[in-house]
């Protein structure tokens, strides 16, 4: 069994739309990959729909992959926090990486550069985008259990 890990880079994203009455929105994103949850820092910013992350985080991948390409998709919810009452949903981006993780398991390593990705709102419309780079490494077993 080989392992690997998925490195993700969030960069900013442009246009979300903005869920906040009064003031900025201050957005933050949750990225889900398989059973594995992280979340990023708040960005506080007078940009509110163009905010700036510049955060990286790492999510462990197992091998052997199973075909079902739902197991290989990064989620990136997009959140609005506030402070007196439950957080808004502003909206979400879907990443397939499946491809990414076979190359890097072919070739030990496989990069995808910061790319934008349309967020999809709860109504299925599209308003603004995220940019994500994807880079996978694979691990090798050996130095796992050392």
């Amino acid at each position: 069994m080989s392992f690997g890990e998925l490195e993700v880079l969030l960069v900013d994203a442009k246009g979300l739309k903005d869920t906040d009455l009064i003031g900025k929105m201050d957005p933050y994103v949750e990225i889900q990959y398989r059973d594995q949850q992280q979340k990023s820092k708040v960005a506080y910013t007078e940009e509110g729909g163009n905010p700036r992350w510049n955060q990286k985080f790492n999510f462990k991948v197992h091998h052997p992959l199973e075909n079902n390409s739902i197991r290989h998709k990064l989620v990136l919810r997009v959140m609005d926090r506030d402070t007196f009452s439950a957080d808004d949903f502003v909206g979400e981006a879907t990443i397939n990486v499946g491809d990414v993780i076979a190359m890097g398991l072919e070739k030990g390593f496989m990069e995808v550069n910061p790319c934008k990705y349309r967020v999809v709102l709860s109504d299925k419309r599209y308003h603004g985008e995220i940019r994500v780079g994807v880079t996978f490494k694979l691990i090798n077993f050996t130095k796992v259990i050392k």
